[in-house]
């Protein structure tokens, strides 16, 4: 007798947005993938991969776009309406035990404070309450207590920068593989959650360094011990302004005392070290960080433009820095050679596409979406270089303005890899000063950089947290409190997703 496969439907939508950044994240910027395009994406789904042959995967729909602002309700309505009719064509051809939520976790939408739990009670509305929902988040994401109670399998990335998210995806795969194997009484794990009144940015929450790196570890050895199913600790996104964003601890597996007991010992030894947590890397003002540039002999010398990082959520075209750079005499001179990665700005790449190789320019760029910190920077130059068919930017120019060289793009763009820039005719190793939209260097930019520094400059993403003004998330909170009082960092037993979820407590 053949085995019947689990039937496993795969969606979700993944962003990562600032509530800070008057930009916003309309349908237009997701990349939407159908059907085996969604399989195309993790080698775990390949043919002829244990994955892949476990199941029947029925992936449907998926949105995903590189973080940016919020998302207008009537977008977010559209992409929800997508999904759910696109389930229950599915559902018409037989019902389905799983559903795989791709998800990031941090996406705000305008008027709903919590999109990845209200996607997915609608989505509830359709499967039942019996389909086994597991999901692998990135460790950035928010994890509400209606999330906490409608995710049967939660899990997310273990690194920062996150070096393991295809293990993370794989991983949530494969439990909810191994957990649709068990007889239907015994399917759903038990779930731990604990909120840490804890909210930090990324840049200081990195797993390159203490206290991340250990916490992070002890994440990995908590999911290998008995009773234990998987465990998780979510940082948090602390650029935008919702109630549920801290950071949140979950373990699940069979044993109820085991998952309780590791979920509250982690999370009272990330409050215990909450003061350890440090920048990734020595931060200062942008002047500060130019001088030690300068003073320094280690080139290529890296340096972050923290405050518009387009990984977080930035709109990517403030110009403050820029506006610095420009004004800043070694550089203007010519004495100091640097890079600037990037600037969004479609009508000034047509100026220079129409100026071509060689030709001088007079172009305004940026400040079109972002522009609360500094107006437009008026670039006059030489156009380098024009690079054409990114799948990002589009089209990228290259200007050159005394010392500096900025590259403009048609799309906002994160220059992580040494052929974004090598396609743009710049060798950055040989730069002395090379300026990045980013906070934690990626690993090919971490591995080229003699030195850096990460600029504390303003933006949508902030690194200064008490400048951005929180006011909805639920208080006390540290660091914008002192934590005088202990927090309750006992485990809450989560109701299984075909329960009543009770009240948070």
């Amino acid at each position: 007798m053949i085995e019947k496969k689990p039937r496993i439907l795969i969606t979700g939508i993944a962003l990562e947005a600032s509530t800070y950044s008057p930009a916003r994240t309309r349908i237009q910027d997701f990349v939407r993938r159908d059907g085996q395009e969604i399989l195309d994406q993790y080698p775990f789904f390949a043919p002829g991969h244990p994955v892949r042959e476990a199941a029947d995967w029925l992936p449907l729909v998926h949105f995903r776009s590189i973080p940016g602002g919020s998302v207008p309700s009537a977008d977010y309505t559209e992409m929800k309406q997508t999904i759910l009719s696109a389930v229950a064509d599915a559902l018409d051809e037989g019902p389905v035990d799983g559903l795989y939520f791709d998800i990031h976790g941090a996406m705000s939408v305008d008027g709903v404070d919590d999109p990845e739990g209200d996607l997915l009670l609608a989505l509830r509305g359709l499967i039942g309450p019996d389909v086994l929902v597991s999901s692998g988040m990135d460790l950035h994401g928010n994890v509400s207590w209606t999330l906490a109670h409608q995710l049967d399998i939660p899990s997310c990335y273990r690194m920062a920068p996150h070096e393991d998210w295809l293990e993370t995806k794989e991983r949530a795969a494969a439990n909810l593989l191994e957990r649709l194997a068990l007889p239907e009484a015994t399917r759903r794990p038990i779930k731990a959650w604990v909120p840490v009144p804890i909210l930090l940015p990324g840049e200081k929450t990195s797993t390159r360094l203490e206290p991340a790196k250990s916490l992070y570890e002890e994440v990995a050895v908590i999911a290998g011990r008995p009773g234990v199913l998987d465990a998780a600790l979510w940082i948090g996104y602390a650029w935008a302004d919702e109630p549920r964003n801290r950071a949140v601890v979950m373990v699940t597996g069979d044993d109820a005392d085991a998952v309780a007991s590791h979920a509250g010992r982690l999370a009272a030894d990330m409050w215990n070290r909450r003061d350890e947590f440090r920048f990734v890397a020595p931060s200062a003002p942008l002047a500060e960080c130019l001088a030690a540039a300068e003073a320094s002999t280690k080139r290529p010398y890296f340096i972050s433009d923290s405050g518009d990082n387009p990984t977080a959520g930035g709109a990517g075209d403030v110009t403050w820095t820029l506006h610095k750079l420009l004004e800043h005499p070694p550089i203007a001179a010519g004495t100091v050679q640097a890079i600037y990665a990037s600037i969004p700005d479609p009508a000034a790449v047509d100026h220079c596409i129409c100026a071509g190789v060689g030709g001088s320019v007079s172009v305004e760029v940026g400040a079109r979406v972002d522009g609360t910190q500094s107006g437009p920077a008026r670039l006059d130059g030489i156009v380098e270089h024009l690079a054409q068919g990114d799948p990002v930017a589009i089209d990228e120019a290259v200007i050159r303005v005394g010392g500096l060289r900025i590259i403009v793009t048609r799309r906002r763009k994160p220059y992580h890899l040494e052929s974004d820039f090598l396609r743009n005719g710049l060798d950055a190793r040989t730069a002395d000063v090379v300026v990045v939209k980013i906070g934690y260097l990626e690993p090919e930019l971490f591995d080229m950089a003699s030195d850096w520094m990460l600029a504390l400059t303003p933006g949508g993403v902030d690194q200064d947290l008490h400048r951005l003004g929180h006011r909805r998330i639920a208080r006390p909170m540290f660091p914008f409190d002192d934590g005088g009082v202990a927090p309750d960092l006992s485990a809450r037993l989560v109701p299984a997703s075909n329960q009543p979820a009770g009240v948070e407590r």
